[in-house]
């Protein structure tokens, strides 16, 4: 019988981790799901540890990893606002020495291994939409900044190790994604107007709701992360992953007002520090390079994932 190919996902109990290892054992691989399950949650995976091609093992990826594997997902990092912002210094020491672990593993062990960034290094863009050679507009010392100067700095560090070491790499940039297995308290922007409009509670917009977000669901993200992954050798990224559709939160709320059939009211609060007006993502590279582009709409990832948060507002 062919050996399985053998992947590693940290972060693997998370919204999109999860979906990942599903997706993963689905294509025929064989899945180590690590998670310290501070954000992540074993629910996610509950169905799954079943599976004889499946394990999961509980740990941080700030301590040692001794596993045998011949891909790496690094996905291993809190990535909304009130968790990140909780321990902004765990945050920080999780991009960074969780990067310098994993890539420790993929020199040992000869791993392709694949950076999940974010387009938070873009910081609050002065150029729009945002193409992969943009160098971002951050903050270094802001509330935000233990996330999108760990993600940078994450970035660094993997083409450091490319260049020296010859680590075999790959970085994505993701954009706003959203879809079932995501935390009803995480604090962003999809979760929170769904679980306020099925509870009939006023919809929070912070500004004047005139801000944009361009919205992936999540089956296409991970469609893109696993064709990243088995890419030519020689393309390392960064790329972006996102859908380009893009969105005012006021729109965005109107819609889920809408689908929801709820009577819920919109209230508008003081902006964050920080938060950034525009985001949305220029992917040419990612039509060129892996022949990818989002299917599925707004409408109806937003059906998908309301359904989702009915279902975990009755447990």
């Amino acid at each position: 019988m062919e050996k399985r190919t053998r992947v590693l996902v940290t972060g693997g109990a998370g919204f999109i981790g999860s979906h990942l290892c599903e997706r993963l054992l689905n294509d025929g691989y064989e899945v180590i799901c690590m998670d310290n399950l501070f954000t992540g949650q074993k629910d996610n995976i509950r169905h799954l540890l079943n599976n004889p091609y499946f394990e999961f093992i509980r740990k941080d990826v700030l301590e040692d990893i001794n596993v045998e594997c011949d891909q790496i997902y690094n996905l291993a990092c809190p990535a909304s606002p009130i968790h990140y912002q909780y321990d902004p210094i765990k945050t920080i020491k999780t991009s960074f020495i969780g990067a310098l672990n994993v890539l420790g593993l993929a020199k040992r062990c000869n791993a392709r291994v694949l950076q999940a960034s974010t387009s938070e290094v873009y910081g609050d863009p002065e150029v729009h939409p945002q193409p992969e050679s943009y160098w971002g507009h951050v903050n270094p010392d802001g509330i935000r900044s233990c996330y999108d100067e760990g993600k940078r700095a994450a970035e660094t560090l993997f083409f450091d190790y490319h260049r020296q070491h010859g680590v075999n790499i790959k970085v994505v940039r993701i954009f706003n994604t959203y879809g079932p297995n995501m935390r009803g308290d995480d604090g962003r922007v999809v979760s929170n107007f769904i679980v306020q409009a099925l509870k009939g509670e006023d919809i929070t917009i912070y500004g004047d709701g005139k801000q944009t977000r361009s919205f992936c669901y999540v089956d296409d993200l991970v469609d893109a992360l696993i064709r990243m992954m088995n890419s030519r050798v020689d393309f390392t990224g960064p790329v972006n992953l996102g859908n380009p559709g893009e969105f005012t939160m006021l729109e965005l709320a109107e819609k889920v007002i809408k689908l929801t059939n709820s009577s819920s009211k919109i209230v508008f609060k003081p902006l964050p520090q920080d938060d950034p007006t525009q985001r949305k993502p220029v992917i040419d590279l990612a039509k060129k390079e892996l022949d990818w582009e989002p299917t599925i709409n707004l409408e109806e990832g937003l059906k998908r994932t309301i359904k989702y948060f009915k279902k975990e507002l009755k447990n």
